[in-house]
């Protein structure tokens, strides 16, 4: 079995957790694998460590269309200062080759979500009318071609190994451009794909799941759709099979939190970085988040009247 490399992996000691100089943050995630339990939830906080529920923790948003369910979620701002998430179209209980389709929605205030579409990659035809998998999308924006590069993990009846594609849009309601390969490797399932642009060495680094050995790996690569590295290098640090990572900025710092979901523990795992490539594990007793029963979400910065609106709509958590 091919073991990637580790170098660049720093273990020992925990992290000293970087203290957050401004605004809050907002993390949206679901909660389990039973119909009801497929729902956008919200959680805020203060320090990028310690989030309380929203609304009791029950869903905010309970989906109309496609499969009603919704897994992955992907919440992140745009270009045009409304906050967009997307995420995967799917009931587990239909099991896990049961999904061909994203799902989008729109706000301008974080509390009223609309324009909900689902893009059905069956409907792209050719080699994308037997689609198995779309999960876990996210997106970018590409300054260069001023649209949003989403991506997926893409599989097909006849090519069951998921790799990643991504695609261009303007509105996260249809593609401007037809879907292309952007990473994977032979005989390797290579999900939940998490880009971030490192602005001190000009390189995009691609975090994702190497089914082969249940860790987060990365690849990098000067331009956004690749080509990026063939040998991934594992960066988590957790002792159990994790997926789902995604990584957000603690503001007014360089420092950047990866977390990820230790899927058969029931618990989030979180480490620290500030180069990108070189982690230290936060201490389990500096976070609280698995009292929300969380599942593969994300995080994204809010500004503190975002957070007070917020909390006056929907309660949180004492």
């Amino acid at each position: 079995m091919l073991i990637p490399n580790i170098i660049g992996c720093v273990f020992g000691d925990y992290a000293f957790p970087a203290v957050s100089r401004e605004g809050a943050y907002l993390f949206c995630y679901f909660v389990g694998n039973e119909t009801e339990q497929q729902r956008i939830h919200l959680a805020v906080s203060k320090d990028g460590y310690n989030f309380k529920a929203l609304n009791n923790n029950e869903p905010v948003i309970i989906q109309q269309k496609g499969k009603k369910c919704v897994r992955d979620p992907y919440i992140f701002k745009g270009q045009d200062n409304c906050y967009y998430i997307i995420g995967t179209d799917m009931n587990a209980l239909e099991g896990w080759t049961s999904n061909h389709a994203l799902v989008t929605w729109k706000s301008e205030d974080l509390v009223n979500w609309t324009d909900e579409t689902i893009i059905d990659i069956r409907d792209l035809g050719g080699e994308f009318t037997n689609t198995t998998r779309a999960w876990a999308p996210q997106a970018i924006w590409d300054a260069e071609k001023e649209m949003y590069m989403v991506y997926w993990a893409h599989s097909t009846v006849e090519n069951d190994i998921a790799g990643h594609y991504y695609a261009y849009t303007k509105d996260f309601r249809t593609f401007e451009t037809e879907p292309k390969p952007l990473y994977g490797r032979e005989g390797i399932q290579c999900i939940d794909a998490d880009i971030i642009f490192n602005e001190a060495d000009g390189y995009y680094y691609l975090y994702f799941k190497h089914d082969e050995d249940q860790t987060i790996a990365y690849v990098k690569s000067k331009n956004l759709t690749g080509p990026y590295d063939t040998e991934p290098v594992v960066c988590s640090l957790s002792k159990h099979g994790v997926e789902g990572s995604t990584m957000f900025n603690i503001t007014g710092t360089d420092a950047w939190i990866m977390l990820m979901d230790e899927y058969g523990t029931g618990h989030f795992f979180a480490q620290m970085t500030r180069d990108f490539k070189n982690f230290k594990a936060v201490n389990p007793n500096s976070y609280k988040m698995d009292h929300l029963s969380p599942r593969h979400g994300s995080i994204v910065a809010i500004s503190d009247e975002e957070y007070d609106r917020l909390v006056e709509h929907y309660g949180v958590e004492k």
